[in-house]
């Protein structure tokens, strides 16, 4: 016969396994709450995330300018975290008797420095700032539209296509020929004016871009460079700019051009417009471009790149006694170390 400890504790076990019985549908249905409470707090939140993709995907650009055209890849060397010291990888010792306030002698397409000369220093650019105006031009137009030449644009100091003829449109590529062969300022506040409707909304473009970029150098207060105050930027920042107008076919074919005939609404119909490139005057073999600049306090500016076999450098000089004959001798060393390696 069992005992009472015994009897006690089968009727303890059935108790407990009662209350587990009637425990059981209470857990099931509170899973199932927390279930249906999950899915419909979760839904909304995707909802609104693909409704904001769709939203990002079908926005217009913002209006005052014209729809961008894809950016080409950045240059493969990162610019921003060498600034303030000498840039790794920098091998070549090159003298000169009057050195360049500024220079850079780069591989475009590793990005590996082989030169550098205080490449973070700001200075005064001139006509380089027409490197950024040729890029924002390019991204926000089409070669077959029309530029109408202003009296702003006629009432321009320094170098010019100069004979832009008041109140006529010139086709747009014939105007973005007019900026970097002669390095038309005329042509440069045509553009800003076509592109952006005033010079003033055109060269907040340009500061904008620059910030977008991650260039800290580089300042801009004009479209043309010719004036230089508070108009800056340098070698790290033009290099890069360098880079993104090679990366254009449009501007590439340009800055290559040594001498170009062009149709223009005069008598005759075509303007003849020569590139003041001093390499490409000289007819250095392999020379790509890209730009020149001179003032004052600017002293002479040359931004180029030059092509041996598969290999492509670039020199930034600025404020040079020769800034093609110091150039050259950055390219000569440079080839050589590469051929040398």
């Amino acid at each position: 016969m069992p005992s009472v400890l015994q009897g006690g504790t089968r009727r303890r076990g059935r108790s407990r396994r009662a209350r587990a019985r009637r425990r059981g549908p209470v857990v099931v249905l509170l899973v199932l709450l927390l279930a249906v409470a999950a899915v419909l707090i979760l839904h909304p939140l995707s909802a609104r995330r693909q409704s904001d993709v769709r939203h990002a995907a079908s926005a217009t650009p913002p209006a005052g300018l014209r729809a961008r055209a894809p950016r080409p890849a950045a240059p493969a060397f990162p610019l921003a975290p060498a600034y303030g010291r000498a840039p790794a990888g920098v091998a070549l010792r090159v003298h000169f008797k009057q050195p360049p306030r500024a220079a850079l002698l780069w591989n475009v397409r590793t990005g590996r420095f082989l030169y550098a000369r205080d490449p973070a220093r700001r200075v005064r650019i001139a006509s380089l700032t027409k490197m950024m105006t040729a890029i924002l031009v390019a991204d926000h137009s089409r070669p077959g539209e029309r530029v109408l030449v202003t009296r702003q644009a006629l009432a321009y100091h320094g170098s010019g296509v100069g004979i832009l003829p008041r109140g006529h449109r010139v086709r747009l590529e014939t105007m973005l020929y007019g900026l970097l062969l002669p390095s038309g300022n005329d042509a440069a506040i045509a553009l800003a004016q076509h592109v952006a409707g005033t010079v003033r909304a055109f060269v907040g473009r340009m500061n904008a871009e620059i910030r977008s970029l991650g260039l800290p150098c580089t300042r801009y207060s004009t479209v043309s460079g010719f004036v230089d105050g508070g108009n800056y930027s340098c070698a790290y920042d033009l290099a890069y700019e360098a880079g993104q107008m090679l990366r254009r076919p449009r501007l590439a074919r340009i800055i290559r051009t040594r001498d170009a005939v062009l149709p223009f609404p005069t008598k005759g119909g075509k303007i003849y417009l020569a590139n003041n490139n001093p390499l490409l005057r000289l007819r250095y073999p392999g020379t790509l471009g890209v730009k020149t600049g001179y003032t004052d306090a600017a002293g002479r500016c040359l931004v180029s790149v030059v092509r041996r076999g598969r290999t492509e450098l670039g020199v930034v000089m600025l404020h040079s006694v020769d800034p093609a004959g110091q150039s050259e001798k950055l390219f000569a060393a440079g080839f050589r170390a590469l051929r040398a390696s």
